[in-house]
């Protein structure tokens, strides 16, 4: 069983910037995928991001609406990941959430919650106007 970990949330003014973390448990997969969601009050959960790794490649996606401004990354000798948040706006307020898939995604699977196998317990961002 693995367990994730998010860090790094908390209130900031429209402009500002925040580094989201995620620490896993465990030994760091070969293979697999980390993905971050958010959930806004009221509405569903969206995909933001996710980087998927084999081996000694990455590829990372973004969801239109933080491309440019998010960037994920991972550390694998941690196995821990985090989310660079830049330029936020008020439409950014949400519970953060990583999560952990066993499986190498790619296609359109990276941005399907029901992908992947562990998720954490969430960090709120707010920003503020």
């Amino acid at each position: 069983q693995v367990q994730l970990v998010e860090s790094g949330g908390g209130l900031v003014q429209a402009g500002g910037s925040l580094k989201l973390s995620c620490a896993a448990s465990g030994r760091s997969p070969t293979g697999g995928a980390m993905g971050w969601f958010r959930q806004a009050p009221g509405k569903e959960r969206e995909f933001i991001s996710a980087i998927s790794w084999n081996g000694g490649v990455s590829y990372s996606y973004y969801a239109d609406s933080v491309k440019g401004r998010f960037t994920i990354s991972r550390d694998n000798a941690k196995n821990t990941g985090s989310l660079q948040m830049n330029s936020l706006k008020p439409e950014d307020t949400a519970d953060y959430y990583c999560a952990t898939s066993r499986a190498y995604l790619s296609g359109a699977l990276y941005a399907r919650g029901d992908m992947y196998n562990y998720w954490g317990q969430g960090t709120q961002v707010t920003v503020s106007s």
